[in-house]
């Protein structure tokens, strides 16, 4: 029976060939914590050199990836832990306008969760969310994420009717398209507007949505115009 034996050392890799026997003194002598033992039978001297070999690359090849990777995730621990740059005034500044304006735009109207649309409109408990949900993606209503919660505008529900998306908010969504889009339409439809005599869109998108389209049609000429 003939043993090969790999030993890892801190920069190299050594092996050792032949019978138990020959090798007794040998091991004994190593410094290393571990060894790898591989017991073969009936092997010749050329197929014991080849299989030396390649089991002394594999050894070499084994501990150069496990250090790569050690230093991979030494480095990715490093960057996820290492302070991040502090904010500068001018962001600091935007962040404070945006949660001013997203304040002023929930204060200036009624804001439904997709399950409180569907109690209001009569729907049933097994799926609350599903049919305000396949509104959103129709495009007959729009919403607004706050903290991780998609809201919908009640002035876009008629009360009249159900609770159901206003026909004319769809004609309007669908104007804007590519260019308001949440909380952009949000921030238009409760801001005052020239086109409608200092009245906010909002306020009249049930009693008079043909003008809030056409402030629409003007806000996006005024755009194009530039």
């Amino acid at each position: 029976m003939m043993e090969i034996e790999l030993e890892a050392a801190t920069d190299s890799v050594v092996s050792f060939a032949g019978r138990p026997s020959e090798l007794s003194d040998q091991l004994h002598g190593l410094k290393n914590e571990r060894v790898v033992v591989i017991a073969i039978d009936d092997i010749s001297q050329s197929e014991n050199d080849a299989l030396e070999n390649m089991l002394r690359g594999a050894a070499r090849l084994f501990r150069q990836t496990t250090e790569e990777q050690l230093a991979e995730q030494i480095a990715f621990l490093a960057k996820a832990f290492a302070p991040k740059e502090p904010p500068t005034p001018v962001m600091l500044k935007e962040a404070e306008m945006m949660a001013r304006a997203q304040k002023a735009v929930f204060a200036s109207a009624d804001w439904l969760t997709a399950s409180q649309v569907a109690t209001v409109a009569g729907f049933s408990d097994s799926n609350l969310s599903a049919q305000p949900s396949k509104w959103r993606r129709e495009g007959t209503i729009f919403t607004v994420r706050l903290d991780g919660t998609e809201y919908f505008p009640g002035y876009g529900l008629d009360r009249d009717h159900g609770y159901r998306p206003l026909k004319a908010l769809k004609k309007i969504i669908d104007l804007f398209k590519g260019s308001k889009e949440g909380w952009g339409l949000a921030y238009w439809f409760s801001s005052h507007n020239s086109f409608l005599g200092g009245k906010r869109p909002q306020d009249l998108l049930k009693t008079a949505p043909e003008r809030v389209l056409a402030a629409a049609q003007d806000e996006l000429e005024g755009v194009a115009h530039g």
